[in-house]
């Protein structure tokens, strides 16, 4: 435990003989260390995540990492692991093969559904002045021992869950692990271990009328107004918690809000804009966050936005173009993606520096922009018959949001891992 300031300060008058501008220096250096090494500065990105560099979203180490769960060292140095570039290094890549890993919707299965080149899985994130800790197997589901990690968000959230599943899984015997989904939530359970990984659907956070994890795609969205506790109560007594929740909100400039319970006779719905809507769930999350999470036990992340690649002219190609047939990264490291709304990213920034328990960053967005080739594209289970005119122009049905496994997401899962138990 860190002695309080008062104490540093009467221990450097006993044993100091310094002169009073030193002392007064010395007394401010350590008030600033003691008030910003927290890991709470994570939730303070000051910025939109779009239009500023990486290295403005450095988080100070924990210097105590006993007060932290599941905390066991440090990067070297300072090391911003958000920060760097993809180089390609097919000697380790991917970790594992899409083949033998059977909890892989068909919707990621690129090799499975034609795709012909493998590039896309040979890339390795490579962060400036320092390197990521090898993702140990072994190690991480021993830390999960008798725990219960947890997904929590979108279809996005849901394909780095599965890769987590993927990472783990080869070294379980098929005896002792399954996978089981009910209703909203799917569970990954070890047993050898008594751990459980699960993905809780909730695109919106809140209770919405696109709660449904199979059938969700309704043309007029409704989300509840202060209904996070409808799934909330799902996520207690989770040891890990990993939120995500943006895509669904890009929708438009205004959503409607519910005031009221979806079984009244009579609903009551109003129509907000975007970034207040945003703020209303983000503002809801919070509070959940500190009413039912214990900072000594609990870790929770938050993963940014996950970057869309669908005008190939915002990189420089062709005019009409997109994710289709993209084979190698954006190689310009100052591309800055213009996807993402401006207003959305200062909600975040406003809203997380007013939690009282640490929520850990999980900057992805940045890195995950230079990647245009690791989208699923026309490479994955087509759930309605495509027309003459779609088959004729595979840019016009090329899934440019979701990603490829083995691929881009296994990075996401190994910056989790640095993070988790590498401050």
């Amino acid at each position: 435990m860190k002695p309080p300031i008062s104490s540093s300060y009467s221990i450097l008058l006993r044993k100091t003989h310094l002169s009073p501008f030193l002392f007064t220096l010395l007394a401010f250096i350590i008030f600033f260390t003691a008030l910003y090494t927290n890991d709470d500065l994570n939730c303070f990105f000051g910025q939109p995540l779009h239009y500023f560099k990486p290295d403005q979203f450095k988080s100070t180490p924990e210097k105590d990492i006993n007060k932290v769960p599941f905390a066991i060292g440090s990067i070297e140095g300072e090391c911003d692991v958000f920060s760097g570039k993809w180089v390609r290094d097919g000697s380790i890549r991917p970790l594992y093969e899409e083949s033998e890993c059977p909890y892989i919707q068909p919707q990621l299965t690129c090799q499975a559904q034609g795709r012909p080149d493998k590039e896309y899985q040979s890339w390795r994130w490579q962060p400036h002045g320092c390197s990521l800790p090898s993702f140990n197997a072994t190690f991480m589901l021993e830390k999960l021992r008798g725990k219960r990690m947890m997904f929590v968000g979108d279809s996005l959230n849901r394909g780095q869950y599965v890769s987590m599943v993927c990472l783990l899984h080869r070294i379980i015997p098929e005896s002792a692990k399954t996978m089981q989904t009910f209703e909203s939530l799917t569970v990954f359970r070890a047993e050898e271990y008594n751990a459980t990984i699960e993905f809780y659907w909730a695109p919106f956070l809140l209770e919405s009328n696109s709660d449904n994890a199979v059938i969700h795609r309704v043309p007029d969205r409704i989300i509840r107004q202060g209904s996070i506790n409808t799934h909330g109560r799902h996520w207690k007594g989770a040891d890990i918690i990993v939120f995500n929740s943006y895509l669904w909100w890009m929708t438009g400039t205004k959503l409607k809000i519910l005031q009221g319970a979806f079984d009244e006779e009579r609903k009551e719905i109003v129509e907000m804009e975007t970034e207040d809507a945003y703020r209303m769930a983000m503002t809801s999350m919070v509070n959940w966050i500190h009413n039912n999470v214990n900072p000594q036990k609990t870790r929770v992340f938050f993963t940014s936005m996950s970057p869309y690649h669908e005008k190939s002219s915002e990189w420089g190609g062709e005019p009409n173009g997109n994710c289709y047939n993209q084979t190698t990264p954006i190689e310009d490291p100052t591309y800055w993606g213009i996807g993402s709304r401006r207003s959305i990213m200062q909600v975040i920034r406003e809203e997380f520096s007013k939690s009282k328990v640490p929520i850990t960053f999980l900057n992805i967005t940045q890195l995950s922009e230079y990647r245009k080739d690791a989208h699923t594209s026309i490479y994955k289970k087509q759930w309605n018959p495509l027309t003459p005119q779609q088959l004729a122009n595979p840019t016009s049905y090329a899934d440019c949001v979701h990603w490829c496994l083995p691929g881009l997401q296994d990075t996401w899962n190994e910056l989790l891992f640095s993070k988790l138990f590498y401050l």
